[in-house]
């Protein structure tokens, strides 16, 4: 019999659950330089990679240059995976790729996630712990390769350590949009609305209101709340060319970077003075205006424009800026790529910022 719907027994809403199971994924990319040097380091001796984090666990790349047993006499080298940290039962996939440096893309490719429908996850039990291959490639092949090229070899890895978790579903529910405050207050700069301040860059006037200003920036707020220029309605920019202040505002407003900026880093070459981009003129600005979340945006970018050539033109502009996360990428670029004059001239560069 069914039961009788009362005030005292009220019907109860379903509820419903998912279990959702997923990969974290990760990649690390270990170069191998010297690999002649390495060779004949005997059967069971490895190079290690530095760690790298995917999915709460630590990784390592283990490369065997002569091999990873005895059996294989060193005919093959060997390459594996391994759990760095304290782990139970880690279920992952992993892929590791060598890299056709040909420029063909005719990579060697040893890849788990192919063959998870019929095999499933692998499973790690302890620190330690190794996925790979023994005979990853004959040893006589690989040196005649073209994953082999000035004495470098280098390894793609890709870990995707599986996540189950539990998600409480909603019969009926409501999406929320994305924030759009940034349209808004993007929209209040465009027309210039309720603006009480006015800046003169080169002739060029920018209208501007004092309280978005202060919000955002804490030389700013001083500037018109702790200062003399309470009062002043036009301020003039004497440090800034027009391009460099038109995006400062557009980040103080919309809290992204400009078109401009993405142009200027994307076609930087190793003959563009890299001073004298936008980006890191704006990177200078982030650093008078005390914008930290701008700061490391002009940092993330000119990350992508190290090169041999000019990373100690980069070193010295983070020295200047208090750009300390570009300034240590960096140094670490240096220390894994430059040798003898170039590296000495890197250290004096260094030497020389460390001393300002």
């Amino acid at each position: 019999m069914a039961a009788t719907v009362t005030p005292e027994n009220p019907r109860t809403s379903p509820t419903i659950s998912r279990s959702v199971t997923h990969t974290v994924n990760g990649s690390h990319k270990f170069v191998i330089q010297g690999y002649s040097l390495a060779k004949g380091m005997g059967v069971g001796k490895h190079i290690a990679s530095d760690l790298f984090a995917v999915g709460g666990y630590h990784w390592a790349i283990y490369f065997y240059p002569d091999g990873k047993n005895p059996e294989d006499n060193s005919t093959y080298v060997s390459v594996f995976i391994a759990l760095a940290n304290d782990g139970s039962d880690v279920r992952a996939l992993f892929e590791l790729t060598l890299v056709d440096q040909s420029g063909h893309g005719k990579h060697k490719v040893h890849s788990h996630f192919d063959r998870s429908l019929e095999s499933g996850p692998y499973t790690l039990k302890y620190k330690g712990s190794m996925w790979g291959y023994k005979r990853f490639f004959r040893r006589s092949l690989l040196e005649s390769s073209d994953f082999l090229k000035n004495d470098c070899l280098k390894i793609n890895c890709t870990v995707g350590v599986v996540v189950s978790a539990i998600e409480n579903l909603q019969l009926h529910s409501i999406n929320v949009t994305e924030s759009d405050i940034g349209s808004h207050f993007g929209a209040l700069l465009d027309n210039m609305e309720g603006s009480d301040v006015t800046f003169n860059v080169a002739g060029e006037k920018f209208p501007a209101h004092k309280l978005v200003l202060a919000a955002r920036s804490p030389e700013f707020r001083s500037k018109f709340f702790d200062g003399l220029d309470v009062e002043q309605q036009e301020i003039i920019v004497t440090d800034l060319d027009t391009k460099v202040f038109k995006a400062l505002l557009h980040f103080i407003y919309r809290d992204t970077l400009t078109e401009e900026v993405d142009e200027v880093s994307s076609t930087t070459s190793s003959d563009f003075l890299i001073s004298e981009t936008l980006t890191a003129k704006l990177l200078a600005a982030a650093d008078k205006y005390g914008l930290e979340r701008l700061r490391m945006m002009c940092e993330s970018r000119l990350c992508k424009d190290i090169c041999v050539n000019s990373v100690s033109i980069i070193l010295t502009l983070a020295d200047s800026c208090h750009a300390t996360e570009l300034k240590s990428v960096c140094l670490k670029f240096a220390a894994e790529n430059l040798a003898g004059e170039n590296k000495n001239e890197f250290r004096y560069c260094a030497f020389s910022a460390e001393k300002k």
